[in-house]
C-alpha cells in the first residue's frame, strides 16, 4: 500500500482501533490536551505514541498519562539499541532492547545466610 492519510476518522472506527503496521496515518481531530489523551488511551493497544508541541511541559504531562510503551516528543522513531521497546495492553510482548530486555532473561533470587 502506498503511504495513505485517512481523515474524518472517529475513535470508534476500526481503523482507529487496530494497529496497522504500514504507511498509514489516521487523523482524529481534538480540541484540547484532555481530549487528545482520551483518544490516545481509548484503544486496546499501546505500542507507540507521538506528541508534537512547542509546550514541552504539557508534552511530559501527557506522556506520563498515555498508556503506551514508547512516547516520542517532537520526533518519531527516536532512540537506539539502549532504548527499551514494547507496548502496553494488547501491544507487543515483553520488552526488547536495553536493560529491560536483559532483565526478561533473568530470574531474581534472594539468598539470606546467618554466619554465627
Amino acid at each position: 500500500m502506498k503511504p495513505t492519510l485517512f481523515d474524518n476518522v472517529q475513535l470508534g472506527m476500526r481503523i482507529a482501533q487496530e494497529e496497522i503496521f504500514g504507511p498509514v496515518l489516521s487523523i482524529l481531530p481534538f480540541r484540547d490536551a484532555e481530549e487528545a489523551l482520551e483518544i490516545a488511551n481509548g484503544v486496546s493497544y499501546g505500542l507507540v505514541a507521538a506528541i508534537w508541541t512547542r509546550d514541552i511541559g504539557k508534552a511530559h504531562r501527557l506522556a506520563s498519562q498515555i498508556k503506551a510503551g514508547q512516547i516520542f516528543i517532537n520526533n518519531y522513531f527516536g532512540g537506539g539499541v539502549g532504548t527499551p521497546f514494547g507496548g502496553y495492553k494488547k501491544s507487543g510482548f515483553g520488552r526488547e532492547k536495553g536493560m529491560e530486555a536483559l532483565l526478561s532473561y533473568t530470574q531474581v533470587k534472594n539468598v539470606c545466610v546467618t554466619l554465627d
